[in-house]
């Protein structure tokens, strides 16, 4: 396995504009180390505020080693702690989501408040301090319903990026959403592989024909580089009219990515006919046609908002090569089943993409897996939003490795 300073250098012996290598996808080291440097210390995407609209209401996930429970409290503020009992470590919350009381601890009882103070001990004695036991937090943050959460011990600034994406997302009001459909997805590859297949359409034509019904991939704003598409020019210029900012913005460290691109032809929704998959819109303009606005927080998230619906993506690791990817359809609160949309329509494209993505990313993943895997050179056409991904992996890991 490598250690700290093995991961650094495999990191520094990638060259420019290629793929990773073998160990850095495989290695069991690697991947700790992905894990320390990266996922226990920037900021997750955990789920959305309006999954747990009452207080008690709760959900869970695992960051690593890190279980964490995210519950709404009596004051109604979104509460993030780590899912251990301060007393022999069982978790407190078992299942993915519930509501609760109070946080009871499966195994000896012990009982929190939903603001984590520690409330009931059975049998602990006169000298106990219960005060001095309480869950310990966890960073947390919400930004127009995204709740995203940090276990590290003192959390990066959250600001830059809640003021440069909350602009992007109010007007669609995913605050007055609800969770249409879920889907959960382990696919046999390493968590950068699953973002890889993300950030790039090379393979679409080969491989989404469902998705290529209404997305296009617009190359001009797949990597770095900002618009010289006339096209682009124009649907950013007619959906800031009606009050939608979609030119592109982005971290200058390259972790997150905002913009709107126009669908293919007339398309205006994620369906197999291009129409809207849902009656009635999420945002308050005139403007019908707003194609699809596509935003990236790395590690663990992309997302993409429609006119009548929206979905939320969210990765996590589960092992060197096992990677969780969690989709959300998200409709308006009011929307009915069987009335304003049919599931079936409105989940067929993504259910079938996910699942090809899937399938191309487990063969890579194996693939990679062979001794002979020379990491190859990216397409200066086609490949600029993957290489942009993994300079971003390569140039944090190199920072975070060295410091």
């Amino acid at each position: 396995m490598a250690n700290k300073s093995e991961t650094l250098e495999l990191i520094r012996q990638r060259k420019p504009r290629h793929s990773l290598s073998r160990a850095l996808y495989h290695d069991a080291g690697v991947y700790q180390q992905d894990l320390e440097q990266i996922w226990y210390k920037e900021w997750i995407f955990a789920g959305h505020s309006f999954e747990i609209p009452k207080a008690g209401n709760y959900l869970t996930l695992q960051i690593g080693s890190y279980p964490v429970v995210i519950v709404r409290d009596n004051n109604g503020d979104v509460r993030a702690f780590h899912n251990s009992c301060r007393h022999r470590g069982s978790r407190l919350c078992t299942g993915d989501k519930g509501k609760v009381a109070k946080l009871v601890c499966p195994y000896h009882r012990w009982t929190y408040d939903l603001d984590g103070k520690l409330r009931f001990a059975a049998n602990m004695g006169d000298q106990f301090n219960p005060d001095e036991h309480g869950l310990l937090p966890v960073h947390c943050e919400v930004v127009n319903s995204y709740i995203y959460v940090c276990v590290a011990q003192d959390a990066p600034d959250f600001e830059p990026f809640r003021r440069d994406v909350s602009p992007f997302i109010a007007p669609h009001n995913l605050e007055d959403c609800k969770v249409a459909f879920e889907s959960n997805l382990i696919e046999k590859g390493n968590w950068k592989l699953v973002f890889e297949n993300n950030r790039e359409c090379y393979h679409c034509d080969g491989s989404h024909p469902e998705l290529l019904n209404s997305f296009l991939e617009n190359l001009s704003v797949a990597g770095v580089a900002g618009a010289d598409d006339p096209e682009l020019l124009a649907h950013w210029e007619r959906c800031e009219k009606a009050g939608l900012p979609s030119r592109l913005v982005m971290d200058p460290n390259g972790r997150y990515r905002m913009t709107r691109i126009p669908l293919f032809k007339n398309a205006v929704s994620y369906t197999m006919n291009g129409k809207p998959a849902v009656n009635g819109r999420l945002d308050n303009t005139d403007e019908q046609n707003i194609g699809a606005l596509l935003y990236f927080n790395y590690p663990s998230t992309w997302n993409h908002f429609l006119g009548d619906h929206a979905l939320s993506f969210r990765i996590l690791p589960l092992g060197p090569g096992e990677t969780l990817v969690t989709t959300k359809w998200l409709v308006h609160k009011d929307a009915q089943e069987g009335v304003d949309y049919d599931l079936d329509n409105l989940t067929k494209v993504w259910l079938a993409t996910n699942d090809q993505d899937r399938q191309l990313v487990e063969e890579s993943f194996l693939g990679i897996g062979s001794p002979s895997y020379i990491p190859g050179p990216y397409s200066d056409i086609a490949e600029n939003g993957v290489c942009q991904f993994v300079d971003w992996y390569c140039d944090t890991m190199q920072k975070k490795l060295s410091d």
